[in-house]
């Protein structure tokens, strides 16, 4: 199997009040407020204990994703201000089977101001019309009833309970698969076609 060309991370509008951009130096600040978070660190690879070397990896790794091909990082970025305010990925790991998944999070001053949704919705009619995946799936835990809402929201569907799937802290977590299929329908008011 020949090895995954590098990734080129766009910018993307997510509406009118985000955008969603490459990682940068400049996000330590994003880094630190999500080390605070009880859970952000659990499920992603953002240090438990924030340093500035620490932070400066994160970034790095976000950069390594996309040098190999492994997906796209974006961070979600406030319009007016260029504040980031969290992280939305594409990873490509199961491509050559025709599916991509999703991953996203948001400081908590960002939550429940449809930042995620906005940033899903956009990330998900890229990945289906612009890059043609087949197959978008996410996983959600099962009291996570935000992040089940904004994905459903987007047009994702609830297809099952997978036990013991994760490890998220020290135990594994069962996690709620949702996807999405190119053959769907629409997605942002605008018709996915399948490649």
């Amino acid at each position: 199997m020949p090895e995954p060309e590098p990734l080129t991370v766009p910018s993307m509008s997510a509406g009118p009040d985000f955008v969603l951009r490459p990682w940068e130096m400049s996000d330590l600040p994003l880094v630190r407020e999500a080390s605070l978070d009880p859970y952000i660190p659990l499920i992603t690879t953002i240090p438990s204990r924030y340093s500035d070397a620490a932070a400066e990896a994160f970034v790095r790794r976000q950069w390594e994703r996309a040098a190999t091909g492994a997906g796209y990082p974006f961070a979600i970025v406030r319009s007016r201000d260029r504040r980031p305010v969290g992280a939305i990925g594409l990873w490509l790991r199961d491509l050559p089977e025709g599916r991509a998944s999703l991953g996203y999070w948001l400081t908590a001053p960002a939550r429940g101001q449809g930042v995620a949704r906005a940033a899903l919705r956009t990330v998900t009619g890229w990945a289906l019309r612009d890059l043609g995946v087949q197959r978008l799936q996410l996983f959600v835990e099962p009291w996570n009833t935000a992040s089940a809402k904004i994905a459903e929201d987007v047009g994702f569907r609830r297809e099952g309970l997978l036990r013991g799937w994760q490890q998220v802290g020290d135990r594994r977590r069962d996690m709620t698969v949702y996807a999405l299929l190119n053959t769907d329908g629409s997605v942002d008011g605008r018709a996915v076609t399948a490649h």
